[in-house]
């Protein structure tokens, strides 16, 4: 977008919005957990669904593209950024309400701030989640999981809105088509903005352990300390993308700023001035010496964005 075209869609979010929950070039390394990747012309943070529904028209009316993103744990941005609209669904639209043994997550939630919230409730189903650096809606859409569990699992309903006429839509859990990293809404047209989560009832102090477990596992075994999408690939069937990487002699691999982590092979961390340049060479490289010596294909479980 030229800085005319900016101006109008500012313009006509402005409407609806504050100013400082809108930014012009914002750059995505400060929306990414990569720490990396060009500016997006523009950035709204909506703080509740009808900010969102307004935001969708201006963009509409601008005739400007959308980009959907949550806390940005799973993402890679180009480093020329994303044109038009970036909506940003993190921080606002939060809100944590339980109904019986479940939960009703708006998508903006942090998974950590949902684990704590049933901890504290008595209610099991999360602790093993809780250290997924991502929203609710993020993890919904690609059924985020960790330690053998799945927001599959939980998910009893989806709600979200059509990014094409701003519509409510409700996805029960049999229309979600859930599997590994995948759900119907990657592909639907719409931006989640709740779900209904179904738990059981616990010991909170059984919970809490079982949380902690799982961070410490966390801490010895994956480069926390180092800027990363998470796991860089998916997991092959059959196989584990990290052995593949560590049996292929790839572990420490490094391109520019972009290394295979010296602690966990599955991750490809920042280690200092990365560009998505220096990322995505990297993991052309790895995918094509473990393919080369293994015959398995790796696929990206990062979510790439953006313009070279």
């Amino acid at each position: 977008m030229d800085a005319a075209a900016r101006q109008r869609l500012l313009d006509a979010l402005r409407r609806d919005f504050s100013k400082r929950q809108l930014s012009e070039l914002a750059p995505m390394s400060r929306y990414t957990t990569l720490r990396l990747g060009g500016p997006a012309d523009v950035l709204a943070e909506p703080a509740t669904v009808e900010q969102l529904r307004a935001a969708l028209l201006a963009a509409r009316e601008q005739d400007v593209p959308v980009t959907i993103i949550g806390n940005g744990s799973n993402l890679l941005v180009r480093d020329g950024g994303i044109r038009g609209l970036v909506l940003r669904i993190s921080g606002g639209l939060n809100a944590i309400r339980r109904e019986g043994d479940c939960l009703l997550v708006q998508a903006g939630a942090s998974l950590a701030a949902v684990a704590a919230f049933a901890r504290d409730e008595g209610l099991s189903g999360m602790a093993e989640l809780g250290g997924i650096p991502g929203t609710v809606g993020g993890g919904v859409l690609m059924n985020a999981g960790a330690y053998g569990a799945e927001l599959a699992q939980l998910v009893t309903q989806a709600e979200g809105v059509s990014l094409s006429d701003g519509r409510r839509v409700i996805y029960p859990a049999d229309r979600l088509d859930f599997a590994y990293r995948h759900s119907a809404l990657m592909d639907a047209g719409v931006v989640i903005t709740q779900a209904t989560l179904a738990l059981t009832p616990g010991d909170p102090e059984a919970i809490r352990a079982r949380m902690e477990e799982c961070a410490k596992a966390r801490r010895e075994k994956q480069p926390l300390t180092l800027p990363s999408a998470g796991s860089t690939f998916k997991r092959p069937e059959g196989h584990f993308a990290a052995k593949l990487i560590d049996d292929c002699g790839l572990r420490g691999l490094t391109v520019g700023g972009a290394q295979v982590s010296e602690k966990h092979a599955g991750f490809i961390v920042n280690i200092g001035g990365a560009t998505a340049r220096d990322m995505l060479e990297l993991m052309r490289q790895v995918e094509q010496r473990v393919f080369e010596q293994t015959g398995v294909q790796l696929e990206p479980e990062v979510r790439i964005l953006g313009e070279d």
